[in-house]
């Protein structure tokens, strides 16, 4: 699709008579989850540069790691150690199940505690920015095999977050996580292994099509020694090969941070981020990198802040068009927050009610298919994730089953009650809050809570014929499953 603006027209302010319900209300979908009506009362009321300080601000909201994630930290070097000295092999595989098990439970814990935050509304953009960057320097728990690990990964993001791009892709060469999972411990000097340096252009700085296979050989070199130790990272001088390299035509004896900033001399690194925040936020048909080549120059020029960038991206007139209202398709993550939000819920700390459905629909946190991430728009949809999203709809109508949870499971649901968060079904008392004064009123305010645009009058039409009769409440729980599970509550 050709874009509907100039490159120069794109990336100037939305105007301020511009900013009203109908922006602000496409903001805090895309930014966020989903915009309930006093969210998008206040958005319009603070302004959109106060808004985006506050969806993007300073400081990063702080995660704790998750009791699990320090046991298995704790726990791996004893388990490693006795899977070493196993006199048996019927033994060796007994101490690996549990590791395996232990690995297994830290990572449930993680992403359910994870989705939590994210479905705290003053951490949503900010915890959605982070599933962006996550899905850019990309690393996965199955080839990773550690939650602490993959916590420690996030963590760096979180951090670099909201600061210059250069830094957080020097720290993310540092991850521990990223060494492992392409391969980074067994670069030698004798032999450099081009994974890392070949994805740190072509996905996480600059794209396909700007380098050479020679500044990829040449780059591998400079991160040989990159190693993991006891206490994480740590660079092996005698594997590193410090001669001199020629990477974009500048010759040097580079190291790895040195490469990096050669990288982000270039004209793409500036334009690669927004393309990839445009296929992550906004539409599934970028344009090329030309058109971000204004941006890119705005961008290089503040030191690739992220924060700058975000504030930029969000406040432009590209991003506000018509043109990509109410038409995005939401990932498994997005429409399973957004539910979460609109219907006033808390996400429960329950596997089988809250993970699984997002594995069944094709989403998994910290889990990607690879190191390309989700590439998601309509490849999120087909027969069977459509249905798992049905049955994710219809479970959050049904009381938890309790009865049939095991003890962990009625622990963890016992403690989240303690804590105060106890939402886990959609009550009645909600229902009521969505019930107009008539059957008009009360479609009228359904249709403005839960769908991004105005639907069509068959749309309509079908609400008010579920609404009509007594008795109400019974009536308006099966209108509203039914309304999000129709495909205008699947976009944004």
């Amino acid at each position: 699709m050709q874009p509907p603006l100039t490159p120069t027209q794109a990336w100037e302010p939305l105007p301020k008579a511009q900013w009203n319900e109908e922006t602000a209300r496409h903001l805090l979908r895309r930014a966020g989850w989903t915009a309930h009506p006093e969210a998008v009362t206040r958005a319009v009321n603070e302004g959109l540069a106060a808004t985006l300080d506050r969806l993007f601000p300073e400081t990063a909201p702080s995660f704790a790691r998750p009791k699990l994630v320090r046991e298995e930290h704790e726990r791996m070097p004893e388990l490693r150690e006795r899977i070493q000295s196993a006199s048996t092999e019927m033994q060796r595989r007994e101490i690996q199940r549990e590791q395996r098990e232990v690995s297994r439970l830290a990572n449930i814990e993680l992403s359910l505690q994870w989705l939590q935050q994210a479905a705290t509304p003053a951490h949503s953009a900010f915890e959605k920015w982070l599933l962006f960057l996550g899905d850019v320097y990309v690393v996965g728990v199955e080839k990773v095999r550690g939650s602490n690990l993959i916590f420690d990964h996030y963590e760096t993001l979180r951090q670099g977050a909201l600061g210059p791009a250069p830094v957080l892709t020097k720290a993310v060469s540092r991850s521990v996580a990223m060494i492992l999972y392409l391969d980074l411990q067994r670069s030698v000097k004798q032999a450099p292994n081009e994974n890392f340096a070949r994805e740190l252009m072509e996905l996480f700085t600059l794209g396909q099509g700007n380098y050479t296979e020679n500044d990829i050989k040449q780059a591998a070199k400079a991160f040989t020694g990159y190693r993991v130790g006891r206490d994480g990272f740590r660079f092996d001088r005698r594997q590193h090969d410090d001669g001199p390299k020629t990477v974009f035509g500048k010759t040097g004896r580079f190291a790895g941070d040195d490469v990096i900033d050669l990288i982000y001399q270039q004209p793409a690194a500036g334009t690669f981020l927004p393309r990839e925040m445009t296929r992550f936020y906004l539409t599934d048909e970028v344009p090329d990198a030309a058109f971000f080549a204004p941006l890119g120059i705005w961008w290089k020029d503040r030191g690739y802040n992220l924060r700058e960038l975000c504030h930029r991206y969000f406040s432009s007139s590209l991003f506000y068009h018509p043109v990509y209202r109410a038409n995005y398709i939401k990932s498994p993550i997005h429409y399973h927050l957004g539910l979460v939000q609109d219907l006033e819920m808390d996400v429960a700390p329950v596997a089988r009610t809250t993970l699984v459905p997002l594995r069944q629909m094709g989403q998994q946190p910290f889990n990607p298919p690879n190191v390309r991430g989700w590439v998601g728009g309509k490849l999120w949809i087909n027969s069977s994730t459509l249905a798992a999203r049905r049955l994710l709809v219809q479970s959050l109508f049904t009381p938890m089953p309790e009865d049939r949870m095991n003890a962990d499971e009625k622990a963890a649901l016992k403690a989240a009650r303690e804590a105060g968060h106890t939402r886990f079904e959609v009550a009645d008392e909600f229902l009521r809050t969505i019930t107009g004064s008539n059957v008009d009123a009360t479609v009228d305010r359904m249709i403005a809570r839960f769908l991004p645009s105005e639907p069509d009058k068959e749309y309509r039409a079908a609400l008010r014929s579920f609404l009509k009769g007594e008795p109400l409440l019974p009536r308006l729980r099966g209108a509203t499953i039914a309304l999000l599970e129709t495909p205008e509550y699947q976009l944004c």
